[in-house]
């Protein structure tokens, strides 16, 4: 679904087209991603999933950091068709190494049945919730549209709780939140990708229309970030197991918090020597946060639910870059008065909105440090008090 929809994407003769065929994208994603953590967590023993989980975390980083490299060198020269025509290879050796190389594993100890009344609840609170936040700044916070899309996110998040909870078979199995470690990491996820589209998305922005850079320029500046994470992610994977991971967690969100806060001080006459030493600091940070993070919440779950795991913290950093996305671009907006770039008075004012966002960013991200720190337990520890918790419910 993925590399057809990325053949349709590239082929899109008008928006409307491309948005759809990027719609289909994004089920195909869905489908994929949460497959290969379950993968990693049925195919390795515990003592090496730690550093199996890291190697994936450095290299999605990695790949989320040279992504706009390569989108540049791509729109920059061959045209933007081709950052879509570039999954179709890829994609192809993916489907041929999946039948060739990765064992099969499921769920057999119940039922499967898909909840579809869980599914259209969770997809109409998540979409109301962000069509608010994206077009609040549009409409005006307190018109009725906005106020009613909050409203309505709301009233089906209190839908989608209910059907959870009395369903036989729900899509999202709410006792694993009773894991404080599982919630906690969860939350931890949200709030990191609410910071770290922050600087992915309106940093690549500040870097091209403020100082200049171009495509190819700017996605070169992240690679910085890259080295960082491919070189700290692996490692912090194997530490995690010594230490736990609530230290790296919290010194890795930690760091992000202190690049972002040292970031909002740039302004127009910034130049690469200004820059790099923070994108090292927080590419590091989000390399010790990331491997401990995915280990944690996947080994907080059984084996047989590594999927329902895995599915449950990609939606979290899903809904957390959604934020990040609608709420960064608020406050872009409030700033910018409808300025465009190469307006008078457009780089001022994005250098004023780019240091609020860093700014809201890097207290997110000390924000989320402390929910890592006071919520995330060692093995052992959330290992007990799930003993405790089965051992009181068998009692009452």
């Amino acid at each position: 679904m993925f590399t057809g929809s990325s053949l349709a994407c590239g082929l899109a003769g008008s928006g409307g087209l491309l948005i759809a065929a990027r719609g289909v994208q994004g089920i195909g994603a869905a489908l994929m991603l949460p497959a290969t953590l379950s993968i990693i967590t049925a195919t390795f023993t515990a003592k090496e999933r730690s550093v199996a989980i890291g190697i994936w975390a450095a290299i999605s980083g990695v790949a989320l950091a040279i992504g706009p490299m390569i989108g540049g060198v791509l729109v920059q020269h061959a045209g933007w068709q081709w950052i879509f025509f570039i999954n179709i290879p890829v994609g192809v050796i993916g489907v041929l190494a999946a039948y060739k190389v990765v064992q099969e594993s499921r769920d057999t100890s119940t039922e499967q049945r898909l909840d579809v009344p869980g599914l259209v609840a969770s997809g109409i609170s998540i979409f109301g919730l962000n069509y608010g936040l994206i077009q609040g700044g549009t409409y005006g916070w307190s018109s009725g549209r906005i106020v009613l899309s909050f409203v309505v996110a709301a009233v089906f998040l209190v839908v989608f709780v209910a059907i959870e909870l009395r369903q036989r078979l729900p899509m999202l199995d709410l006792s694993l939140f009773r894991d404080r470690t599982f919630a906690g990491a969860n939350v931890n996820g949200l709030l990191m990708f609410v910071a770290l589209f922050t600087y992915v998305i309106y940093f690549s922005i500040f870097l091209q229309t403020v100082l200049g850079y171009s495509a190819v320029q700017a996605g070169a500046t992240f690679l910085v970030s890259s080295i960082a994470l491919m070189v700290v992610a692996p490692v912090a994977g194997g530490l995690s197991d010594k230490v736990g991971a609530r230290l790296p967690m919290a010194i890795g969100m930690a760091l992000f918090g202190v690049a972002m806060v040292a970031m909002s001080r740039l302004d127009e006459s910034a130049g690469f020597s200004n820059i790099a030493p923070w994108l090292l600091v927080g590419g590091a940070g989000f390399g010790a946060l990331m491997p401990p993070m995915t280990a944690t919440i996947l080994e907080s779950a059984d084996v047989d639910k590594a999927g329902v795991a895995s599915g449950t913290m990609q939606v979290f950093r899903q809904l957390g870059g959604g934020l990040g996305v609608a709420i960064m671009g608020a406050i872009v907006t409030a700033k910018l008065n409808g300025l465009t770039p190469g307006l008078p008075g457009y780089a001022v004012d994005f250098v004023s909105a780019w240091r609020t966002m860093a700014l809201v960013a890097g207290i997110i991200s000390f924000a989320s440090a402390v929910v890592a720190f006071l919520t995330i337990q060692r093995r052992g520890e959330s290992e007990a008090a799930k003993t405790a918790a089965v051992a009181g419910g068998s009692q009452q």
